[in-house]
């Protein structure tokens, strides 16, 4: 099937599908194909702008202002580089700049003049400059005899080819993304920014109200937003931090709408999701209801235990660990809210049943049968047999992402060995082009590094490992207590821990620099305990990394197809998933009904922000807020129809994890709101959107504004925005 029969198809899909009566704001489409989109319908809904006003290759549209950055999205709002985004977003950098005598993390901050504004540590902003369809080159690599590892390999060799030569012009980082399974790759190139600073940061009572009670959760009142600054070379080049650089001067920067929004208003919105998962089949569902999410449930919950615990002990670490708190809890809830939307939607069962009438379907249609019918057969034996390690998989990735020291020893001893060989053929990750960011992650990691705690980590996942079923076991921690049978196998766990920490040297960010600029050799003859230990587990990550290789290539091979098939038989309109680029969206204002009797308002309102004030985190309205609230000092930003000043509001517009931040947009472009979070009842919206429950909460940029000017006082960065 040619590429270009199946854009028709996907396209006349699309087209088809538009023209039910039932309106569903679903979809993430990328810029490319705004264009695409039925524009006249939506600027009968409120859009004002033709699509080359919102992207276009040769650039200006609004989409150049829109920014990716510090895992979420934000967008310029000056012509001095000035970007907003959320305060959850801008978390880390917060929490890396405070003390317990200067919590910028409970206090807030703010820099009146640029050369107040503080480094915001391993942060980067990325600014698309160009999207390009390489499909022909990836899939000209390929051939039909090749085995799916081989597949995956051949992948992997022509995207480091295209991404070389995509930054052979220098000054861009360019990422290539696959669509629809592995139907279509894109080449994304971004102007990469490596300087950027805080500017403002809302107190946690403001920008984290509610924290985890009410995270995932409407009503929502939260102010989540903060603003950094984007620097570069007096010639506009990206540089890291220097006295020297200037802020970056953005072609297009946003303008911020005073007029508010109205339950059925149009909005839009461009940001950078991370992933969804609709087109997956029911045996990767089953894989991840049965197992994935009850293991990282549990993970999770241990792992928030032993840093609640070390964080009560001293509030120094508390500072350090609530940014890795804050994460982990984000995620637990999510995936706990997906379990139960699974459960409720029956997602799983949904699934499976689509794909007996699709099996069925495609046996009454010899072409099809003839294209399409071993698919399900063949995913189904492909899940069953990736299954077989699915408990040593994740405890090693976890083991080795969570482990900060075994981290590091992984990640210099892999260098080493990747070095070896010549820059074409080493992994992605391990090339020059990475060298100089792995280095800056091993330098920022020393801000938060807690050994004590990381000790106690390592030891769970030891404790762990051990428990792991016949079959599964990890050799190098088998090792650790083999021949000792007159213990107990915790205390050798805890003895193995504390020769581990005692005698290393990467706890010093100088020796884990200098360790990595060495060769494999010199590794080997340092004798230091991690990166021994590390040497041990090579093996073992090398075996996983070989076998999600090789499924990764088969899947690549079978879910174009099974896309495909679905789309032949359903009639449904496509559009990728979520993957980490540029993504276009729209919809309205609108609240929703998520039980019998219960209805949700759209909009949310200061005196809602007050009502859930208890004096006590996490609700514990700051103390100038309130003061405004009792003078009713709103000024110009008390909404009229609402008789108060708007907080957060809802759209349905589809967004995931990765758009946080998102500049929320009217019709003309101008900027009306943050994305900062979904409901509860919608975390499942990354398998399966539901119109009449997925909703996108907003922080209003009314809210913004007025606390900004009524309750803060930033006349400097009042005076940087332009507010129509």
């Amino acid at each position: 099937m040619s590429r270009t029969w199946v854009r028709s198809f996907l396209f006349l899909i699309f087209l088809t599908s538009i023209g039910v009566t039932t309106w569903a704001d679903e979809g993430m489409w990328l810029p490319t194909s705004i264009s695409t989109l039925p524009i006249e319908r939506l600027k009968s809904r409120g859009l004002e702008l033709d699509p080359q006003q919102i992207y276009t290759e040769a650039g200006g549209g609004i989409a150049d202002a829109v920014v990716r950055v510090g895992g979420g999205s934000g967008s310029f709002v000056s012509p001095r580089g000035l970007i907003i985004t959320n305060h959850h977003v801008a978390f880390t950098a917060i929490q890396r700049q405070s003390t317990p005598q200067r919590d910028y993390v409970r206090d807030g901050f703010y820099a009146p003049d640029e050369k107040d504004e503080l480094p915001a540590i391993g942060y980067r902003v990325y600014l698309l400059r160009s999207c390009e369809d390489v499909t022909s080159r990836v899939k000209a690599a390929l051939s039909e005899g090749m085995s799916d590892l081989e597949r995956y390999e051949a992948i992997e060799r022509i995207s480091k080819q295209i991404i070389r030569e995509g930054e052979e012009a220098g000054d861009v980082e360019c990422k290539l993304a696959s669509m629809y399974g592995g139907g279509e790759y894109w080449l994304f190139t971004y102007f990469k920014i490596k300087d950027v600073r805080l500017v403002y940061a809302p107190p946690r009572s403001i920008g984290d109200y509610g924290g985890e009670i009410d995270n995932w959760m409407w009503p929502r009142h939260a102010g989540d937003f903060s603003f950094f600054r984007a620097y570069v070379a007096p010639d506009g080049s990206p540089a890291d931090y220097s006295d020297r650089n200037v802020p970056y001067r953005p072609d297009v920067h946003l303008k911020l709408s005073s007029a508010g929004v109205r339950n059925g208003d149009f909005v839009m919105l461009l940001g950078y999701p991370g992933k969804t998962e609709r087109y997956e089949s029911s045996y990767a569902i089953a894989k991840m209801v049965n197992h994935d999410y009850p293991w990282d449930i549990r993970t999770r919950e241990d792992l928030i235990g032993i840093l609640d615990s070390a964080s009560a002990e001293d509030s120094s670490i508390a500072i350090r660990l609530s940014s890795r708190i804050k994460g982990l809890n984000n995620y637990l809830k999510k995936n706990q809210g997906m379990l139960e939307g699974f459960e409720r939607s029956d997602i799983l069962q949904q699934k499976q049943k689509e794909e007996k009438s699709l099996q069925a379907g495609l046996s009454k249609n010899p072409q099809l049968m003839s294209e399409y019918g071993s698919v399900l057969p063949e995913l189904d034996s492909l899940f069953k047999e990736y299954r077989k390690l699915e408990d040593k998989d994740l405890m090693v990735r976890w083991m080795t992402s969570q482990c900060e020291f075994l981290d590091f020893a992984n990640t210099i001893y892999k260098w080493s060995l990747e070095r070896e060989k010549e820059d074409s053929d080493r992994e992605p990750g391990y090339q020059d082009r990475d060298s100089a960011d792995t280095r800056r992650s091993l330098e920022d990691a020393q801000v938060n590094l807690v050994p004590s705690v990381d000790k106690r980590i390592l030891v769970y996942f030891l404790d762990r490992a051990l428990q792991l079923p016949e079959g599964q076991k990890i050799n190098a921690v088998e090792k650790i207590v083999e021949g000792i049978a007159d213990r107990d196998k915790k205390d050798i766990l805890r003895e193995f821990a504390e020769d581990l920490y005692r005698d290393t040297r990467l706890g010093s960010k100088g020796e884990r620099l200098r360790m990595f600029g060495l060769s494999r050799q010199e590794l080997e003859r340092l004798n230091d305990p991690f990166i021994d230990f590390a040497i041990q587990m090579e093996p073992e990550r090398e075996e996983l990394k070989n076998r999600q290789n090789e499924f990764s290539g088969a899947l690549t091979r079978l879910q174009p197809k099974f896309i495909m098939a679905q789309a032949e038989y359903t009639g449904k309109k496509l559009y990728p998933d979520a993957n980490g680029t540029m993504r276009f969206n729209y919809g309205e204002v609108k609240g929703y009904s998520p039980r019998d009797a219960v209805f949700y308002e759209p909009v949310t309102t200061l005196s809602g922000v007050i009502q859930k004030d208890t004096g006590e985190e996490p609700f514990d309205a700051p103390p100038e807020l309130k003061k405004v609230y009792r003078d009713k000092d709103f000024g110009s930003y008390r909404d009229s129809s609402l008789g108060d000043v708007p907080v957060d509001f809802l759209t349905t517009c589809d967004v995931t994890n990765g758009n946080s931040g998102s500049p929320v947009m009217n019709g003309k472009g101008e900027l009306l709101g943050l994305v900062f979070d979904g409901n509860y009842e919608s975390i499942s919206a990354d398998f399966v959107f539901e119109p009449d429950l997925t909703r996108t909460i907003n922080v209003d940029i009314q809210y913004v504004l007025f606390l900004l000017d009524r309750v803060y006082h930033t006349e400097s960065l009042l005076k940087e925005l332009t507010i129509k």
